[in-house]
């Protein structure tokens, strides 16, 4: 009877620990916020250009990000044309190196007044330049979770949780105008848990991936114009 009583609070433990962790790592709490100096709107056979601020500031945004962003402004409805980043900066070599990457959009006029530069990027049909900065870090932690092998076999036992803030922004430059459009930026906080009783139950909040869909999502909306609900 000891040992079923044993077991029977065991189990309750290990239900209760894995309810909550559902119910924390799958709260995620996001904010999306713009700021628009101008209209905007894209003209047949336009596109826009993805880059990271790595390329002119030396803080690296992680290149997964940048790439799920890139995939998701040009999918679903309202998507966008994306000209590749790798493409766009080999035909304007060397002025998209990271010393020689424009600093601000007040430096555009300087940068298409250069020879050739205005008419490679017209050639490619590049009308925004969207800069990505920022990062997914863990904020904090808590908790313990330890393993152990036996005669009888192993197992786990605790609970280990942490947080993540994926905090991104992204500043859009119209090449047409030369000058600044506006920005955008998205910030995700989650909470993550792994509940163990023998076996470990890992309960991850996606805030990079959820920060991805909400940045495409806005900036297909900024880019757009008037016409993003059409």
């Amino acid at each position: 009877m000891d040992s079923d009583m044993i077991l029977h609070s065991l189990v309750a433990r290990s239900l209760y620990m894995t309810a909550a962790g559902m119910l924390l790592a799958g709260c995620m709490t996001s904010r999306v916020e713009e700021s628009k100096n101008a209209a905007t709107g894209l003209s047949a056979g336009e596109s826009v250009v993805i880059l990271a601020t790595s390329y002119h500031r030396g803080k690296a945004t992680e290149e997964d990000f940048v790439s799920c962003v890139n995939d998701a402004v040009q999918s679903g409805d309202g998507k966008v044309r994306v000209t590749p980043q790798q493409e766009f900066v080999d035909a304007l070599f060397p002025w998209f190196e990271p010393r020689t990457a424009p600093q601000s959009a007040e430096a555009l006029p300087e940068l298409l007044a250069r020879p050739g530069v205005a008419e490679r990027i017209e050639a490619k049909g590049v009308r925004y330049l969207v800069w990505l900065d920022g990062t997914t870090e863990k904020t904090s932690g808590g908790g313990s979770l330890s393993c152990a092998v036996g005669p009888g076999g192993g197992g786990c036992f605790g609970l280990t949780w942490w947080e993540d803030d994926a905090s991104y922004d992204a500043a859009v430059w119209d090449l047409r105008r030369q000058s600044d459009a506006g920005s955008v930026s998205a910030d995700v906080h989650g909470t993550s848990m792994i509940p163990a009783l023998i076996i470990p139950v890992p309960l991850i909040a996606r805030t990079q991936s959820a920060a991805c869909k909400d940045m495409a999502q806005q900036l297909r909306q900024f880019i757009r114009g008037p016409d993003a609900g059409t």
